[in-house]
């Protein structure tokens, strides 16, 4: 049988692997009596562990959100997965994830085991992590974001648009997506009755925070491609729709997610679709891309193609 202190650590585990826990489950996986379960979750709320009875045959018991931040037990993977996380946050575009990751990695680093040390360092001493420039976002605005997607509660913000106008919004949100380099809200904006994607750095929540709404369906499965298609492709005047003649990873090194939206056709060939305000932008661009390709549309884009690649036959003939 586990001593007490070892006791203790092995139930808190055991609670923080799932939502619920019944008392005879508990008791099961400690080897001990119902009546020793109860004695020991009395004595990880007395440490400031907000576990909760609940109801049902036997009774049973959950780890539910406290008002501080209490110890949590991770095993070594996880363990290594929370370090390597904290090292590359530089990259995440959030206003301070620096001077913060690196405070929370000085504590993992301090009661990692040597073992899973030698891990996380091997990791830090091969990887470079490219900052992100440009605008980022704050994270207490993330924050109140995530939070109202998760309440389902309207989110109403101050909005700044690309021409520098601002605007009020009233906005049932429905996913917080990152694109690698930008923050993104996706929603039902209410005055428009439509959906629209929300640059997450140009917003400013107000309080309080709108009423609870009732989820309506999305209009993608797949909502971070639907979305990545409305800001590579939809938002253009152009919107061109290529066959690739490579396997859709392969040109997936060429085209980023932010660039344009592939689709695999079979396993020699995809389909991107682009867009652009300009078709010269477009012949240039799908043409540097190292792969053969065909325009499927716009029929304007086969002619501007036609047009490069007499130009670019007639310099190199010079």
């Amino acid at each position: 049988m586990l001593d007490v202190s070892a006791r203790l650590l092995r139930l808190l585990a055991l609670l923080q692997s799932r939502r619920d826990w019944s008392g005879a489950a508990l008791a099961e996986r400690l080897g001990v009596s119902p009546r020793t379960v109860r004695r020991d979750v009395d004595k990880l709320r007395l440490l400031g562990y907000p576990v909760e009875a609940i109801g049902g045959v036997g009774g049973g018991y959950r780890l539910a959100s406290g008002a501080a931040l209490p110890p949590l037990l991770l095993d070594d993977d996880e363990a290594v997965a929370v370090a390597v996380s904290l090292r590359t946050a530089a990259a995440l575009a959030v206003t301070g994830i620096e001077e913060t990751s690196v405070r929370a990695l000085a504590k993992v680093d301090q009661v990692l085991p040597a073992r899973l040390r030698h891990r996380v360092n091997a990791f830090g001493a091969a990887v470079v992590t490219l900052p992100a420039y440009g605008p980022t976002v704050d994270p207490a605005t993330l924050t109140a974001v995530a939070a109202a997607v998760r309440d389902r509660e309207r989110l109403r913000f101050d909005y700044v648009s690309r021409d520098g106008s601002t605007s009020r919004r009233d906005v049932e949100p429905y996913r917080l997506i990152h694109s690698g380099r930008r923050w993104y809200l996706y929603g039902w904006d209410v005055e428009a009755a439509d959906w629209r994607t929300f640059r997450a750095d140009r917003l400013s929540p107000r309080t309080p925070a709108g009423p609870r709404f009732r989820p309506r369906p999305l209009p993608a499965d797949d909502v971070a491609a639907h979305v990545a298609l409305g800001m590579t492709s939809r938002q253009y005047r152009y919107q061109a729709v290529l066959t690739m003649y490579a396997p859709a990873g392969v040109v997936a090194g060429e085209v980023p997610p932010t660039l344009g939206v592939l689709e695999p056709i079979d396993e020699h060939t995809c389909t991107l679709r682009i867009g652009s305000d300009s078709l010269d932008q477009l012949a240039v661009w799908v043409a540097t891309f190292g792969f053969e390709f065909a325009v499927r549309e716009p029929a304007e884009l086969r002619d501007r193609v036609d047009t490069l690649a007499a130009r670019l036959g007639r310099a190199a003939s010079r």
